[in-house]
């Protein structure tokens, strides 16, 4: 379905979308609200919105084309409009919100980024765009959902994958065309950098890991990110998309930081060489090599001065022998407008 064309008072052509959310948690719940803090320079971009559609495995899908009662989802965890009719799998729920894009944030499966692949095919095919901020669908699935899209005339967009909502990835689409990219390097794991800024403060691996939960950097649960596989992920999509080459997980050079104790890190920061959680990745002559990996960073590289949640990517290309992007200390709205963004683009 097209999104629906009215007049204004100033006779602009506003065009409403209906947009699906697969996955409640705390980016889409964030996203809703920056739609709506955002609605006023939206429509000056002719853009109108309305949620159509929100998935979970609580909830189950629930869909309105006339538009869902998003408050109502949010305080009580449904809307009464589902009914006993309520659509059953993604493909029927798509329909049945008439959705035009889709807002995908379930969580990351690292093995096969399953089921967001399906998702978000789901999606290009019934003829919407596709937005997501799991990683997973771009490791493991880029080229094929990156040449549906195309087919469709659909836009498959994922800037929250990687540094939250900084502009990595539209920035060479968009800015930087030609440019190719020799490698990277950075700190890209913001759990890891919470721990090992707090080590270096006098705290232990565990009540750093603690305190980094308490804050709601760390999850309850957080083998991905201390093992390396967060990072690992965001290193693969960046080498997949930016350097155009199908890098797998498991052809990555990994170690986490479970082997770093506070008092090593504590020595590496007072010797002037801090230890940092390092992603790297390097066009060879016989390929490419990627890496992460605690290293020591010398005080005179800028790596060794971002902490806590910020991180950092460094890039070398054949035109710009050194650009860097940084984030400090970025909050969920980060991540959220790097799908709004997203949106804009897709529909204007």
């Amino acid at each position: 379905m097209g999104p629906i064309v009215s007049a204004t008072p100033k006779e602009n052509s506003i065009r409403t979308f209906n947009l699906c959310l697969v996955g409640f948690g705390h980016v889409n719940r964030t996203l809703v609200g920056l739609l709506q803090r955002k609605r006023d320079e939206l429509r000056q971009l002719g853009i109108e919105c309305r949620i159509t559609g929100v998935a979970t495995r609580r909830m189950g899908w629930i869909a309105d084309a006339d538009g869902l009662d998003v408050g109502k989802i949010l305080h009580e965890g449904t809307d009464s409009r589902a009914g006993a009719s309520a659509p059953h799998g993604v493909r029927d729920w798509l329909k049945a919100a008439q959705a035009n894009v889709l807002f995908e944030a379930t969580s990351l499966s690292v093995g096969d980024g399953q089921p967001a692949i399906d998702h978000i095919r789901a999606a290009l095919e019934l003829g919407a765009h596709a937005i997501t901020a799991n990683k997973g669908p771009v490791v493991h699935a880029y080229e094929e959902l990156a040449a549906l899209a195309a087919e469709r005339g659909k836009k498959f967009l994922f800037e929250s994958t990687v540094m939250d909502g900084a502009p990595i990835f539209s920035i060479f689409r968009d800015s930087l065309p030609t440019v190719h990219v020799k490698g990277f390097r950075g700190i890209l794991n913001s759990t890891t950098n919470v721990i090992l800024s707090g080590m270096e403060q006098g705290l232990s691996f565990d009540q750093s890991l603690q305190e980094a939960q308490q804050i709601g950097v760390a999850e309850t649960d957080p083998g991905h990110d201390i093992e390396g596989w967060d990072a690992a992920v965001k290193v693969a999509a960046l080498v997949r998309v930016l350097m155009r080459v199908p890098l797998r997980l498991d052809e990555i050079e990994r170690e986490g930081i479970g082997k770093l104790s506070g008092e090593m890190v504590r020595e590496g920061r007072a010797a002037g060489k801090p230890y940092k959680l390092v992603c790297r990745a390097q066009r060879t002559g016989s390929g490419l090599r990627a890496s992460v990996r605690p290293e020591q960073v010398p005080l005179s590289d800028p790596l060794a001065w971002v902490a806590g949640t910020s991180s950092i990517v460094y890039f070398e290309t054949d035109i710009f022998p050194g650009l860097a992007i940084t984030e400090t200390n970025p909050g969920l709205d980060a991540t959220a407008y790097g799908m709004l963004a997203d949106f804009v683009k897709a529909v204007t």
